[in-house]
């Protein structure tokens, strides 16, 4: 496969995804940032049950 084909062809696709993307609102980044949160809380209370299950064994 050419090298300089593979390059025009991933910059061509690069350009289409930036012209066709637009900048998230502050009403997504709000949404993005609870749902992280709430996973990274149900990730932390995971450990925590498995912490407590392995130290009653």
């Amino acid at each position: 496969m050419d090298i300089a084909f593979t390059i025009r062809d991933f910059i061509s696709r690069s350009a289409r995804v930036l012209a066709v993307a637009t900048k998230p609102r502050r009403s997504e980044y709000e949404k993005i940032a609870k749902i992280t949160a709430a996973g990274m809380v149900v990730v932390g209370v995971v450990g925590i049950i498995i912490s407590f299950v392995f130290h009653l064994i």
